[in-house]
């Protein structure tokens, strides 16, 4: 009603200059999700500048995660700081988004069915043990995983340390899904803020 304007808060752009600056200011009192002071400390490091960023903060910033010190990692890679390794180059297009960092579900599932061939629901399966971290079960999952690798000619001895390090994300991995949903919010209430402030 002030600026006569009619506003779609489904229809934002998700590029907003105005916004990213708000949000790599870590000013974001007020703002959906961001609002804690380690939030808005991780915000200033990172820097976000792309919707992707938001809805990795909102899947990193976790006890697990920030005490295993996999958001500094995510922080110096997307600066260019850390160097970005990939044990198998298939991996590049699964992890490249999150800086080479396992972060999403998601992405634990695509890797297990990329690199062990695994259909969608045995890397379901597989996830959920990681989840859970069941010695026994999880024993049984890398004998499974090493000889499906093996069958798509992937190196054993890097086959394992990938099963290792999957394994050790997935106890924190989050659901991208609905990170997104959180970091949607998040950006349509930075986005008011930003450009609407008064109101």
């Amino acid at each position: 009603r002030n600026k006569g304007i009619l506003l779609n808060i489904d229809k934002l752009p998700l590029e907003d200059q105005k916004t990213f600056d708000l949000l790599c200011e870590g000013k974001t009192s007020g703002v959906f999700q961001l609002e804690s002071d380690g939030l808005k400390e991780v915000l200033r490091k990172l820097q976000p500048e792309k919707f992707e960023d938001i809805i990795a903060v909102n899947a990193l910033y976790r006890p697990g995660p920030l005490g295993s010190g996999m958001v500094d990692d995510f922080i110096e890679r997307k600066h260019g700081r850390q160097k970005i390794t990939y044990l198998f180059d298939e991996l590049a297009p699964i992890l490249e988004e999150t800086y080479g960092v396992i972060v999403y579900q998601e992405q634990v599932m695509k890797i297990a069915s990329t690199i062990g061939g695994y259909t969608l629901g045995e890397a379901d399966i597989l996830r959920r043990a990681m989840g859970k971290k069941k010695a026994e079960v999880m024993a049984e999952q890398k004998e499974i995983f090493l000889a499906k690798a093996k069958d798509l000619n992937f190196n054993a001895a890097k086959a394992g340390e990938l099963f290792d390090l999957m394994a050790y994300f997935a106890g924190y991995g989050f659901n991208k899904s609905h990170s997104a949903a959180y970091a949607l919010i998040a950006y349509q209430t930075a986005y008011l803020k930003a450009n609407f402030p008064a109101e």
